[in-house]
């Protein structure tokens, strides 16, 4: 494969790749079998998991290379059972896997990895919420993460879904964002100030000169800090969620 990789033959670009989703199935394989081990209390098998996880980003790195990551995206887009078992397995051991997560994110903000609607609503369905378990100590674990990045790649990706999609998302988000605080990444796409958020616009009176130039611009974590210095706010369900919500973006419009 490492031959394949290194030829620029056009006759063997075809090869280089089947090979290299070979070698990625065979990785995910024993990552499935290892995750769903240690969820068993096996933790003889914990170090196999960070094993397979750097074999997988390094064939990525390759794929973002030449280009044919879109197959892989799908195919991890799809790992709900691994998705699933993840929450039995302590974080210590499988936050190496929402590294994997978190380099698609990267790959597809920064337009190196392209993907239909389908795709991306699947990733971050099956995705985004180990995601943001596993963001803090992610970001304990290797100093030189670069939060800033990986959340404008997440807000990029966010943004080109429909509207609905991206409320469903902002409301998960916000209700992890509550109990988790700066370990959460944050989700700055979506803005609070003369914007259209949860059926809320602000209104602007004729004649008078727009003030959003002179104003800064608060991002939702700000809007829900300074909410929360005025009200006490615990969220019960979805429905106090959304009224919540609607209160932060009247609030800093």
């Amino acid at each position: 494969m490492l031959r394949e990789n290194n030829d620029k033959r056009s006759n063997t670009v075809d090869l280089s790749k089947q090979s290299l989703y070979s070698a990625c199935e065979g990785c995910l394989s024993l990552l499935r079998l290892h995750f769903l081990r240690v969820a068993s209390s096996n933790l003889a098998e914990a170090a196999q998991i960070t094993t397979q996880d750097d074999n997988l980003h390094w064939l990525m790195d390759i794929m973002i290379d030449k280009q044919i990551t879109d197959e892989f995206l799908r195919t991890w887009a799809t790992e709900v059972e691994l998705a699933d078992i993840h929450p039995q397995v302590t974080i210590v051991h499988r936050y190496e896997v929402s590294r994997i997560t978190t380099r698609l994110f990267v790959g597809m903000g920064k337009g190196q990895i392209l993907a239909s609607k389908e795709v991306r609503c699947m990733l971050l369905q099956t995705w985004l919420q180990p995601f943001y378990e596993d963001f803090g100590w992610m970001r304990r674990a290797y100093k030189g993460l670069d939060r800033r990045l990986i959340e404008d790649c997440l807000n990029n990706t966010i943004q080109t879904l429909p509207l609905a999609i991206q409320q469903d998302i902002l409301l998960a988000w916000f209700n992890h964002f509550l109990n988790s605080g700066d370990d959460c990444p944050n989700i700055q796409a979506l803005r609070c100030g003369g914007s259209t958020h949860f059926g809320v616009r602000t209104a602007k009176p004729a004649g008078l000169p727009s003030l959003e130039s002179q104003l800064p611009v608060r991002t939702l974590p700000d809007c829900i800090r300074i909410v929360a210095d005025v009200v006490s706010f615990q969220p019960s369900d979805s429905i106090f969620s959304i009224i919540f919500l609607n209160l932060i973006f009247s609030f800093c419009s």
